[in-house]
């Protein structure tokens, strides 16, 4: 079913895909908490604890949805936000537009990406003036054919979430994006819950996206822990997206999933150790491994022995 065959896409001259480190992105989501200085300070500490890039959200309550107490329109029992209406929910979430290029300018300094997720087509255009580097479509967005359209004419990357979607929606998306003039996408296996079971994330789609697709392929993990993005590295990922917050004793809609600064940094750490035990398919022995071949069993004369006189089991042993 390959739609494209783009091995790599490039975000600031870097290239993202197999082969290349990584791409490790702190979702900052709603862990700035509506104060401008922890969204500073995730922002320093994710680039201390070896993040690639930060991500942001960009969206108002009414630009994802509309104020108004119904079922349909407020979160079902066994969530995190069990109870609370949508509007209510990204009300507290959202991150004021106006820090957003203060943001990225105190990204470039430090030197770590910075992009967002537009909900909207008014996001996109300001995400475009703000300069991002790449654009991300999130899982509940990827049906939104016209942001989509919207995002791919910016001929920026595109990142795209797929939870919840199905094979043929993804394609929809991906054959949307291309039509729309995007040449570099890339795809993130996602489990849209909050916190995700280990069990329903089914990796093993991982390797069989990027097949299918032709593109690079990574992992938006909400799982707790460090174990899942280890795991998708080893089946492939080539990008991680993992939620960051300062500590999670702090209240907020997503820091009970959310990683912190030291949990962060032994996932990079991991990462990195993951991508060197992976190295390539080959049998030579290897410098470290050539030290012990001297101790590898072998045939020994164990018994002293005359001229002529025959070799047995008595006298000869296979001994290291």
């Amino acid at each position: 079913m390959m739609l494209t065959e783009s091995p790599f896409i490039e975000v600031n001259r870097r290239r993202i895909g197999t082969g290349y480190p990584t791409y490790i992105v702190a979702e900052l989501s709603a862990n700035h908490c509506q104060s401008f200085g922890r969204a500073v300070e995730l922002i320093n500490k994710a680039k201390e604890v070896g993040a690639d890039a930060v991500k942001l959200q960009t969206y108002t309550p009414d630009t994802v949805t509309i104020n108004v107490d119904a079922d349909l329109f407020r979160h079902g029992e066994g969530t995190l936000w069990a109870g609370r209406t949508l509007y209510d929910l990204y009300s507290e979430a959202c991150m004021p537009w106006e820090w957003q290029p203060k943001l990225k300018k105190i990204a470039d300094e430090i030197g770590i990406d910075l992009f967002s997720t537009a909900y909207d087509p008014t996001a996109v255009d300001f995400l475009e003036e703000m300069g991002v580097p790449v654009h991300k479509v999130a899982s509940f967005e990827i049906v939104d054919i016209p942001l989509i359209e919207r995002m791919a004419r910016t001929g920026k990357p595109l990142i795209i979430s797929t939870g919840m979607a199905t094979l043929s929606e993804i394609e929809e998306a991906v054959q949307t994006a291309q039509r729309a003039g995007a040449t570099q996408i890339a795809l993130l296996k996602c489990t849209s819950a909050y916190p995700a079971p280990p069990e329903e994330m089914n990796l093993r789609t991982i390797p069989h996206l990027a097949e299918a697709f032709g593109v690079p392929v990574g992992l938006s993990d909400h799982t707790l822990g460090i174990a899942v993005p280890v795991a998708a590295v080893a089946l492939g990922a080539c990008i991680v997206e993992k939620h960051f917050t300062l500590s999670r004793d702090v209240p907020g809609p997503d820091s009970a999933f959310s990683l912190e600064p030291h949990e962060f940094k032994a996932m990079v750490e991991a990462i990195r150790t993951a991508e060197k035990a992976l190295g390539e398919v080959r049998y030579e022995v290897e410098e470290q491994e050539a030290k012990s071949r001297v101790f590898r069993r072998s045939l020994f004369v164990v018994k002293d022995m005359k001229a002529g006189e025959v070799f047995t089991e008595e006298n000869v042993r296979s001994i290291r």
